[in-house]
């Protein structure tokens, strides 16, 4: 298959299935209507769309030669696994779909010309041996790309948020087994040897199958970029997963001594210990429970200072002098150790107090409403037991109400309540039942301890984080870190919209796994493409696009055509003209216009 480029007329030529293809472009502007005769025509086209945006960023992050040196091609193979996987990559980016739709996208957008894979070739098997393919060697590539992309894009990695999340599934999935307690984690066992996760059922959504994501992300003042990523068991819990995501992390991917930071869910004095022997710190959020006697003790003597973090709200407040409430942090620290459970050393630490002025109303607010519609329906149970409702009137079904209407409120424990049998004497004296019901055989009885309430509510807002970093690193900076958790989370929610990780059309638990960790290099890519254009973004410009988001760019380039004409010679196919926001967003992200990527990727047609 020999592709060419003319060097005067800038016209394109591939041989393949479209008999004999030929690319006309321009550079800057865009050219003249392509005619046959003098006459003009209207040309069938393709719409190259995001990949006008994706392509560059793939090739950037050098996905498909990263993915070849793992993975030398068989000399039987008639496309590498690298380039196969791009192309894959690149489609869950533009639009996602089931392997088996993977060719209409192609043709559709033109990705088979630009990766120079017939469509026919692209089908559902190819994608799937690739996958498997991928499956033997997916720590080391992911590794690998995530190296490259620190490195190339300058990430920070002086600290990096850690958070776990979930993917549902549907079907029965007979051939994903339990991952035995005693395998030993890579890089001790080679991958390929090394069982995909369980897809079962899990705390999360409790009828539902799943598997667990553990993400860590770059994080600074530009957002989020995920750089690893570890596949757990759909019942593994937020231990488990910093526990083995820090083991892959540590192994494949060794930095300088660095901050991991992870919510409360992850925290552990196993985790602790675990980091301060790798060399690393430490900083999470702890469960209350775990600070509370630690708090009452010292409360007195705790120092309070104003955190110097505040929301983007709370800015724009403070900056337009604005009525509405200023809500603000206020922090303490208070000198700890934890002790490590292996070896009982004692490992210095500080707890870092936090009270919040907004969560403090929003917990009075939460802890009311759930009081008030505990009484509410108490009153209502209590009614029906009274007037001795057919339905309602047998004992186990009155305890199962209150049981369901009690569920898991926090609030739960501040009431108090028993059915009382009625005696005979109490019988006589109640009025004739109405229709439909029967004389009362009990009486609900419930009570509200008040002091109950009043013990909780001066927790509320309060909440503590435990760190061992250096004592050069102040608590406020630290506290600021931390509140940028939530950037992670931002990427979570791309796993399950833009790139729509569900429904995973796949049957097979190791191809499932495969494209996890492919849509991990994805959601890499995504984030990068945003944090590249907020990087070129002057700092005169106004906000909204100091801010723009990959969503945002993507949808300018919704329309971004790809001309088809059919000559003697072969089809003449040339790109569109670029809107004036689509030639901003190329040329401030450094990008190529799609002439110059269809220049790059074809050889010049030879002279006549």
């Amino acid at each position: 298959m020999k592709v060419h480029l003319a060097s005067a007329s800038s016209i394109l030529l591939r041989r393949c299935r479209y008999s004999n293809l030929v690319w006309s472009g321009d550079s800057m502007r865009a050219a003249p209507s392509l005619t046959w005769s003098g006459t003009p025509v209207d040309h069938p086209s393709v719409n190259m769309g995001p990949l006008a945006l994706f392509l560059p960023i793939i090739e950037k992050m050098d996905v498909a030669a990263i993915i070849d040196r793992h993975l030398p091609p068989d000399p039987q193979l008639e496309y590498s696994h690298g380039q196969v996987l791009s192309l894959l990559l690149a489609a869950r980016l533009c639009r996602p779909t089931a392997l088996v739709n993977v060719p209409a996208w192609a043709e559709e957008s033109g990705a088979d010309l630009l990766w120079d894979i017939p469509v026919e070739k692209l089908n559902d098997d190819r994608l799937g041996r690739s996958l498997d393919a991928l499956f033997t060697q997916r720590h080391s590539i992911q590794a690998s790309i995530a190296a490259h992309v620190i490195r190339t894009f300058r990430l920070p990695t002086n600290r990096l948020h850690f958070d776990p999340t979930h993917l549902t599934f549907y079907g029965a999935y007979g051939d994903s087994k339990p991952r035995t307690e005693d395998l030993p984690f890579p890089p001790e066992t080679a991958s390929a040897n090394y069982p995909p996760a369980h897809i079962t059922y899990g705390y999360a959504v409790h009828d539902t199958r799943m598997i667990q994501v553990a993400v860590c992300a770059a994080i600074d003042d530009l957002g989020a970029v995920p750089i690893f990523s570890h596949v757990l068991s759909g019942n593994s819990n937020g231990h488990t997963a910093i526990k083995e995501h820090l083991h892959y992390l540590l192994n494949y991917l060794p930095l300088d001594p660095l901050l991991i930071i992870s919510d409360r869910g992850t925290y552990s004095e196993d985790h602790v210990a675990r980091v301060y022997r790798a060399g690393h710190s430490m900083l999470s959020s702890v469960p209350w429970h775990e600070v509370r006697s630690l708090f009452d003790q010292n409360r007195d003597h705790l120092h309070w200072q104003p955190a110097s973090f505040f929301s983007v709200e709370q800015r724009r407040r403070r900056q337009c002098q604005s009525t509405l409430p200023l809500e603000e942090y206020r922090l303490a620290v208070f000198r700890h150790f934890v002790k490590d459970p292996e070896n009982k050393e004692r490992i210095p630490c500080r707890v870092l107090f936090v009270f919040s002025s907004a969560d403090q109303k929003v917990c009075q607010k939460q802890r009311q409403q759930a009081i008030d519609k505990i009484r509410e329906g108490l009153q209502t149970i209590a009614h029906t037991v009274a007037n001795g409702h057919r339905r309602h009137a047998d004992p186990d079904r009155i305890k199962l109400r209150i049981a369901k209407l009690l569920g898991q409120r926090a609030a739960a424990r501040y009431f108090r309540w028993q059915l009382v049998p009625l005696t005979a004497d109490e019988q006589k004296e109640l009025p004739p039942p109405k229709p439909g019901c029967r004389l009362a055989t009990h009486r609900l009885e419930f009570e509200f301890d008040e002091q109950a309430v009043q013990a909780d509510a001066v927790y509320d807002g309060y909440s503590a984080l435990l760190t061992t970093a250096p004592l050069a690193q102040s608590c406020d900076d630290l506290f600021s870190k931390f509140k940028q958790q939530c950037y992670v989370e931002d990427g979570h929610h791309q796993w399950k919209t833009p790139l729509e990780v569900r429904p995973l059309f796949l049957k097979s638990p190791q191809r499932v796994e495969a494209l996890v960790y492919l849509l991990q290099i994805a959601l890499t890519a995504y984030q990068l493409l945003q944090r590249c254009y907020r990087q070129a973004v002057p700092d005169d410009a106004p906000t909204a696009e100091k801010r723009l988001t990959t969503e945002r760019l993507v949808r300018a380039f919704a329309n971004c055509p790809l001309f088809k004409e059919d000559k003697p010679m072969g089809c003449v196919v040339r790109p569109g003209r670029l809107n004036q926001r689509q030639r901003d967003i190329l040329i401030r992200l450094n990008f190529p216009f799609p002439s110059e990527v269809v220049r790059r990727r074809l050889p010049r047609y030879p002279p006549k």
